[in-house]
């Protein structure tokens, strides 16, 4: 049987990494020798972000793995994947941020679509299930800036990519989660 992977999406502080790390919490709890790690995407580049950084950390509960993957998620998916360790993707939207808003140069949209392209291919090779964190950015006031509505509707596009290659999609609004399963748009 395939791994189970989910993809959990909602507003900035809606509670989605708080209710990830209880589902994966329950998961590592009900059978022994299950394990977590929490792949972080997020990159530290001002003190703002670092306290973010360390309040995220400070919240996980307490022997969750971290892995740092800002750009190369791919291959961390896949060199992480085993059936007994569970994966939380924290998460898709500054992934896109990283390759597509990078903090030292421009992007690089023919890296980007391979980068994509390959995650999208192996999510259903994984071994391991995973939790996916994105935000719902575009419930919101239309952005002004072209790079901004562009970087809208390529996480709109990433989030129902990913969604199509998960089993189950939760909402998180206000902190409560809606989840029901996935239906495929074949």
């Amino acid at each position: 049987m395939a791994a189970q992977h989910q993809l959990v999406v909602g507003g900035q502080r809606s509670g989605k990494s708080g209710w990830a790390e209880r589902q994966a919490l329950a998961w590592q709890q009900a059978a022994a020798g299950r394990r977590v790690s929490v792949v972080a995407t997020a990159l530290a580049a001002d003190d703002e972000m670092r306290a973010r950084i360390a309040h995220h950390r400070a919240q996980r509960p307490t022997g969750f793995a971290t892995l740092e993957s800002p750009l190369a998620l791919t291959t961390t998916l896949a060199q992480a994947a085993a059936p007994d360790h569970l994966l939380v993707v924290d998460c898709l939207t500054l992934w896109l941020t990283n390759w597509l808003m990078p903090l030292d140069g421009r992007p690089d949209p023919v890296a980007w679509a391979a980068e994509r392209e390959a995650l999208l291919a192996t999510l259903p090779t994984l071994a391991s299930p995973v939790i996916f964190i994105s935000n719902e950015v575009g419930w919101g006031v239309s952005p002004l800036g072209r790079e901004v509505r562009e970087f809208v509707d390529e996480l709109g596009r990433l989030n129902q990519a990913v969604a199509l290659r998960c089993q189950h999609l939760t909402l998180m609004v206000a902190g409560q989660a809606w989840t029901r399963p996935v239906e495929s748009n074949a």
